[in-house]
């Protein structure tokens, strides 16, 4: 608690300010046109002397001294707008910014007023355009938010064609997704292969990968913080969108005009309409089966009055495979069907509340919850011969209060607490066998209570230098268990000359939750659990250092970080363990395997340098990113002790993104990637065991054994691949239609997805063994077809 003490001491001691008089200006940005609410518009002084950000719900407090004042409003992808004002008693000031993008012109920038990174005190924090995520050239056309932020330094992508995200060393369990307040905890379609979000809907991404500001907690690695779009309050709006294997809808209008608005939006495949006429005509009618998967999402907000707002939202979303089997034979028939779905709902009521020209809160009632359901069922005449359902999941009630409290010229300060209420399933087993005569209903539950508490404070120290500094308490109660830990966190910039600065972080993280995977294919088998008495939470303490510099004459920003993070009681499969082993038996005995039976825990090491050279605005954008990094894991049981290199670490990782607008309608845009192999675990010989296998006491086989690698002992072939697509743009009467043709893969580069051992000829049983490689995708061309209703 003394260390409490003094970070409070801090802030209060840097709080303080002169007795000058001052006035505070206070309101909200909007967007022309549709009146939506802008969140991390920049407000400065033209002397840059004095700023402010807009937070989550477009609400900025300023307090100046008397006098006159020209501030500039600054948003990428949007007009500038400057206002010259006198400033002689506290003022209410609502700006309403004109979209670059509602044009098919070119639009000139003062660069010289734009926002600049060298002036911001955090680090390792990214913006990404939902203009950019939509013109990126995607995996069969489908615009994915996970796959644009894999391109960005720091970050690694999976296997081939995955979404999941591996942030300086840290696993896909280890990031926070955020989709308006809402936890997300699979964020995956089809087995990976595209993320969740539906583009169309969101109004802002921001990946923080390090100096996490102290209102994030519960994840170790990265935070991913999404909002949804608010609708627009001033006319009805539409988009639909058809792909290869996709279309979605959009539609978004006014309830009492300028007082509130809605939003809906729909993403479904049709994979299982274009598979199911091939699998009956291979199977003579008697199979049939299918997959899909489909995104809802819907927000709905309303002006109570000046000061109060409401906010409704939610998404849904689900993937399902199912297959049937069915044939007669003479007077017997068979019967075979099976399901597996997965899927996420989230709910977030949030009311908005201005207490003063100096402060506003924000309280939101949270629930999250995501499901995995197995079915299958066998019939011989009609009669049930084995009947199985098993699942797994987690859900989650949120209540939150966050404070933003703007008391003087140098501070700006946020505050708050969350209360969560987990309900972990690990497994939901339901098993009916006729040919044994074995039932089986088995559940286990967890239940515990996830709590935070933190305040954190910007201070403008000098006129050259800022800090962030912010302290969190974070706990956990589960079955009579109770963890308490500190979280200190402290971000600084100092400014070296107009538009260079150094910057520093420090972020101590604990998390609660663990994520069961023995894959790195994202497979919605893998399987929540909490932190107890047998397993630790996990911890990292993350160092980070560098330096940002703006260009205004060419529009760049560069930053160079360097980062070493420590991570205590991580968690990985025994070897040989699987969830399948979860509430299994040892050869028959009564005895049963929990999950903690089969996890093993140890520590991890990531450290690397990160280089990001980004254009946000202009005929020409996009970045070029670098990262050269290592990462270790030691666990006691695993590898004998030693030390071994993770599945992705990656020493080097690299990503040109670049966006060209070649005529007011047609943009050009394209990709290139290339990544150092994943490091993974192979055989290396075979050998007879001097153990004779007996089947039914007639026959048998020679047992034989494998020779393997230490852990991660090989290295795959690197990653590489360029993509292309052209975007072509038409003005109609009611919108504008937009046309894109792509290529994935463009030069057909046969990326490894696994390697395994087998004959060099495949039917000669005297061929020596060889190691062999299966790719995925060749080249992959694709068109999609998008309108936007004005």
């Amino acid at each position: 608690m003394k260390m409490t003490y003094c970070w409070l001491l801090v802030f209060l001691g840097l709080s303080t300010s002169a007795f000058a008089q001052k006035h505070t200006i206070s309101g909200f940005v909007k967007e022309a046109g549709s009146k939506e609410a802008l969140l991390g518009v920049t407000i400065f002084t033209s002397d840059r002397v004095h700023g402010v950000i807009t937070n989550d719900f477009g609400f900025y407090s300023l307090t100046l001294p008397a006098g006159k004042h020209e501030l500039v409003f600054d948003y990428v992808g949007y007009e500038q707008v400057v206002r010259t004002i006198d400033l002689k008693a506290n003022l209410e000031l609502n700006i309403n910014l004109n979209s670059t993008d509602s044009k098919l012109g070119t639009t000139v920038i003062d660069a010289k007023k734009r926002e600049k990174v060298s002036e911001k005190v955090r680090m390792s924090t990214v913006e990404i355009p939902i203009k950019q995520i939509k013109e990126i050239p995607a995996l069969l056309g489908e615009k994915d938010v996970f796959k644009v932020i894999q391109l960005m330094p720091g970050v690694q992508s999976g296997s081939e064609g995955q979404s999941g995200l591996y942030v300086r060393g840290g696993g896909p369990d280890q990031n926070l997704v955020i989709l308006d307040g809402a936890t997300v905890y699979n964020a995956q379609h089809l087995f990976g292969f595209f993320s969740i979000f539906n583009g169309d809907a969101l109004r802002s991404v921001e990946l923080i990968k390090g100096g996490f500001p102290a209102r994030y907690g519960g994840r170790l690695s990265s935070v991913i913080d999404m909002n949804m779009k608010d609708g627009n309050k001033e006319k009805t709006t539409g988009e639909v969108g058809i792909g290869i294997i996709s279309s979605r809808a959009l539609i978004e209008g006014p309830i009492n005009k300028g007082k509130g608005s809605f939003i809906l939006s729909g993403r479904r495949t049709y994979i299982d309409a274009l598979l199911q006429p091939i699998i009956l005509a291979t199977s003579q009618g008697e199979s049939t089966g299918g997959y899909f998967f489909y995104d809802l999402n819907a927000k709905l907000n309303y002006e109570l009055g000046k000061k109060d707002k409401i906010y409704a939202s939610g998404y849904f979303g689900r993937d399902r495979f199912y297959f049937k089997e069915k044939y007669s034979f003479n007077d017997d028939s068979y019967d075979f069907r099976t399901r597996f779905g997965w899927g996420n709902a989230t709910g977030t009521l949030r009311w908005n509340h201005v207490m003063g020209p100096k402060m506003f809160v924000n309280t939101s009632l949270i629930y999250s919850t995501y499901k995995l359901q197995i079915t299958a069922e066998e019939k011989e005449n009609d009669t049930t011969q084995f009947q199985l359902n098993y699942g797994s999941g987690i859900r989650d009630y949120t209540i939150k209060q966050d404070y933003d409290w703007y008391p003087n010229t140098r501070n700006k300060i946020k505050f708050g607490f969350m209360a969560t209420h987990h309900l972990f399933t690990p497994s939901a087993t339901v098993l009916v066998d006729n040919f044994d005569s074995s039932r089986v209903n088995e559940e286990t539950n967890y239940k515990g209570v996830e709590t935070g508490v933190y305040v954190e404070d910007e201070i403008r120290v000098t006129s050259k230098f800022k800090t962030l500094l912010g302290f969190r308490l974070s706990s956990f109660h589960v079955n009579g268990e109770q963890y308490i830990n500190p979280e200190p966190r402290i971000s600084m910039a100092y400014k070296l000359a107009k538009n260079t600065s150094l910057k520093a972080s420090y972020a101590s993280m604990n998390q609660y939750i663990h994520l069961l995977t023995n894959s790195g294919v994202g497979l919605p088998t893998d399987l929540w659990v909490p932190a107890t008495n047998r397993v630790k939470p996990q911890s990292s303490s993350q160092i980070a250092g560098g330096f940002a510099r703006d260009i205004p004459k060419y529009n760049l920003s560069l930053t160079v970080e360097g980062y070493y993070k420590e991570m205590r009681n991580i968690i990985a499969y025994k070897e040989g363990a699987s969830f399948l082993s979860v509430g299994g038996a040892f050869d028959g005995e009564d005895q049963k395997v929990t999950w903690e039976d089969n996890i093993t825990t140890g520590d991890g090491v990531s450290y690397g340098t990160e280089f990001l050279l980004q254009r946000k605005e202009g005929k020409l954008t996009g970045w070029v990113g670098y990262t050269l990094s290592w990462t270790k894991h030691q666990f006691d049981e695993l590898n004998f002790g030693r030390e071994f290199f993770a599945r992705y670490d990656r020493r080097h990782d690299i990503s040109v993104v670049a966006q060209y607008k070649l005529k007011d309608n047609i943009t050009i845009s394209a990709t290139w990637v290339y990544g150092t192999g994943n490091a993974i675990t192979l055989p290396i010989s075979t050998f007879r065991l001097d153990q004779f296998r007996s089947i039914a006491n007639q026959s048998g086989y020679w047992a034989n054994g494998q020779e393997y690698t230490e852990r991660n002992g090989f290295r795959m072939a690197a990653y590489h691949r360029a993509d292309i697509g052209v975007q072509f743009k038409k003005k109609k009467k009611r919108g504008i239609r937009t046309l894109e043709v792509s290529a994935y893969n463009l030069y057909s580069r046969q990326n490894p997805f696994y390697y395994f051992i087998g004959p060099e000829q495949r039917f000669n049983p005297d061929s020596k063994q060889v190691l062999k490689q299966v790719s995925l995708f060749p080249i992959l061309p694709s068109i999609s077809w998008n309108y936007k209703f004005n």
